[in-house]
């Protein structure tokens, strides 16, 4: 549900006509701070109704959102000016991630004995993960369902209620979603919606009354986010940006690699924090990808209509970064390949593909967020690798190789929180898996195991099943106690390892 509110309104805009989409109310602290109080009783009874009917009432939220799944694309195809089939897919995995956080939170999170030990073999040890109560979400505006699902969601199948305050560019988006989880649930405000502006996120990140905030959005404003939090030790996690890379190896099907690649770079005009935005390509591979590449990429054209490969850009100022790191990136010795400067025509800008471009300029070394690539060639794997990692950035990756344990071992030394072999961003799609990054990319996890988690806290209980014969924790202890316990740790400890 959505906060009733007397609050001025601001106007959801579709960024390729400039027309209004709908009229959202500017959610002061105090309306924020009404959203919190209600979700605290609601909290109370969405944990009291146990993993059954919480699992059966988020399936029913999730056949709810199926059946809507064309209004709902609609509505964020209006609201991003993403392509329909775009915003149906993306409303696809939203769907398959509700699912699966609903049908696993119980296997996850319920309670499990643990083996206590041999020196604690009279308790009996259990481990459980408990709902954390109210968790604040600030969504963005790139893919207004499908990332902050990730955390409503997984916060839902937990246990806990939800506040959610949706991107100002999508807003219409988030008070949906929240309509039909009330027509599902309609007894407890178990997700709530704020809507407005900078303003709205501050208040709900630095309240008393919120558990945990998930943030998605630029490292610039979580740090803003984190320092609202620490007022409180709100505890917060955050996924960020990133500079992803995609590295192609000598022997790589480069037609697919090409593709993928392309994919990653220019779906959603660039505005994809798991996008491709740099590629390395060993030089034995390098012409044949890149003519690969600039084909394609000469067949896209951005627009509203149903033949666009992608929309405009949503945000009006980040047409200025994409101009600027491509101006940079010439003035620095680039070359385009496809596009230039003149690619960027408000509120489009057409694919650009950049090559011979220095390692320092900006291109190479800030998140661009639209539909540029920059190209290099290098010498082998090693090479890729470490240029690949040479960034603050840590969120994800793209390895193309025919060879699956070379694949394998460059997977696994990328610096970042997720890497897909021979495919782009496959495990977003895979719900069991955990998503996030390291360094200027965030921190904590949602999807999969992990991200039910990162929404609990964990507690650990013992209960003493049978008295042992000496009490260690006792006044009563005698030396005669603590040399049988010595003792029996130098039987079972002392020893050196074998090999």
């Amino acid at each position: 549900m959505s906060v009733a509110t007397e609050s001025p309104t601001f106007a959801s805009l579709n960024p390729a006509t400039g027309e209004v989409v709908a009229e959202h109310p500017v959610h002061d602290p105090a309306a924020v701070a009404q959203a919190l109080r209600q979700a605290r009783p609601a909290a109370g009874w969405w944990r009291a109704l146990g993993w059954k009917e919480r699992r059966l009432r988020l399936l029913g939220v999730k056949s709810a959102l199926a059946r809507d799944l064309n209004g709902m694309a609609e509505l964020i195809h209006q609201e991003t000016g993403k392509p329909v089939q775009d915003a149906q897919l993306e409303t696809v995995m939203a769907i398959t991630h509700l699912d699966w956080a609903a049908r696993n939170a119980r296997k996850v999170l319920g309670p499990r004995g643990v083996f206590p030990g041999v020196a604690s073999l009279n308790q009996k040890a259990v481990l459980e993960y408990q709902p954390l109560g109210v968790v604040g979400v600030i969504g963005p505006w790139n893919y207004p369902i499908f990332t902050p699902m990730g955390s409503i969601a997984y916060a839902l199948a937990a246990g806990n209620a939800v506040v959610f305050k949706p991107s100002e560019y999508t807003p219409g988006v988030g008070v949906r979603l929240a309509e039909l989880v009330a027509e599902v649930v309609p007894e407890q405000p178990v997700l709530q919606v704020v809507t407005g502006l900078g303003e709205t996120g501050a208040a709900l990140a630095s309240s008393p009354d919120v558990d945990k905030i998930a943030f998605t959005g630029s490292a610039r404003t979580a740090k803003k986010v984190m320092a609202a939090c620490a007022e409180n030790l709100t505890p917060i996690v955050a996924e960020c940006g990133g500079k992803d890379a995609c590295i192609v190896d000598a022997d790589a099907d480069l037609d697919a690699a090409a593709d993928a690649a392309l994919w990653g770079a220019m779906s959603n005009a660039g505005q994809t924090c798991i996008g491709v935005e740099r590629i390395y390509v060993v030089d034995t591979a390098y012409d044949a990808f890149l003519s690969a590449l600039t084909e394609k990429a000469r067949a896209l054209r951005p627009g509203f209509d149903d033949d666009s490969a992608y929309g405009p850009i949503t945000m009006p100022g980040q047409l200025d970064v994409i101009e600027r790191h491509i101006k940079d990136a010439l003035d620095k010795g680039g070359t385009a390949v496809v596009g230039g400067p003149e690619s960027v025509r408000e509120p489009y800008v057409e694919p650009v593909v950049l090559t011979g471009v220095p390692d320092d300029s900006a291109a190479v070394c800030e998140e661009t967020f639209g539909p540029t690539i920059t190209v290099h060639k290098v010498k082998d794997l090693e090479e890729a690798l470490e240029k690949a990692n040479r960034t603050g950035y840590g969120l994800a990756g793209t390895i193309f190789s025919k060879n699956k344990a070379r694949a394998m071992d460059l997977a696994r030394r990328m610096r970042s929180g997720m890497t897909s072999i021979n495919a782009f961003a496959a495990y977003a799609t895979v719900a069991a898996l955990p998503f996030g990054g390291v360094g200027e990319s965030g921190f904590g996890r949602i999807h999969g195991a992990d991200g039910l988690r990162e929404f609990t806290r964990p507690k650990a209980i013992t209960r003493t099943r049978f008295t042992l014969p000496m009490n260690l924790t006792s006044f009563g202890r005698t030396d005669k106690d603590m040399a049988r316990v010595i003792q029996m740790v130098n039987l079972l400890h002392a020893r050196r390892p074998k090999r």
